[in-house]
Formats: C-alpha cells, sequence, structure tokens
C-alpha cells in the first residue's frame, strides 16, 4: 500500500461494464515524512476510487494484484483507492490532519 494524492479525475463514457460504477482518479505517489510531499521523479496513475475520495484529498492506495475488484473479477484494475485518509502521525509529530 501507499499514500497519494489525489490530483485529478478521469472521464470515461465507455469503460468495461465492470467500472461502470466507480470513479477514476488521477493519484500522485506522497514521500511519507514530515513534509508529505511528492518526490520530483515521481509519476501519476489512475487508480478505481472505491470509496468516494475527492480531489486534493489524501488517499490510501493499494496496487496490482490486490487492487483486483471483487464485484468485477474480470476487469483489470491495477491501482484502487481503498481509504481516505484523516491522519498521519510520524513517531510523536503529527504530518498530515485532514481537519
Amino acid at each position: 500500500m501507499e499514500i497519494g494524492r489525489v490530483v485529478g479525475t478521469v472521464v470515461s463514457t465507455i469503460k468495461s461494464p465492470g467500472l461502470n460504477s466507480f470513479k477514476l482518479l488521477v493519484v500522485t505517489p506522497i514521500a511519507v515524512t514530515q513534509e508529505m510531499t511528492s518526490p520530483d521523479d515521481t509519476a501519476t496513475y489512475v487508480a478505481v476510487d472505491l470509496v468516494g475520495a475527492g480531489e486534493g484529498e489524501i488517499v490510501l492506495v493499494t496496487r496490482g494484484s490486490a487492487a483486483r475488484i471483487p464485484d468485477a473479477a474480470d476487469v483489470p484494475t491495477d491501482a484502487a483507492i481503498i481509504a481516505v485518509v484523516d491522519n498521519v502521525q510520524i513517531g510523536s509529530e503529527n504530518a498530515y490532519s485532514k481537519a
């Protein structure tokens, strides 16, 4: 799993039937540090939104075979947003808080 920031959306009027009820979001990975920033050489990717995330939110993403959608087993998915992050704490310091 990795932490990322939703930076955009993908609109597709025609897609595999198993994906019809899901949003597709563009995610940039974030380095889990006190700054919670994206490394300069990080590539963005598209993820299936399973939790109702929105643009600008920090999310938890699973990739690879773990990103398969149970109800759409025949649809290839490589990344899935599985949580919206509320807080990240590193040691005793709060690195990120949604509020």
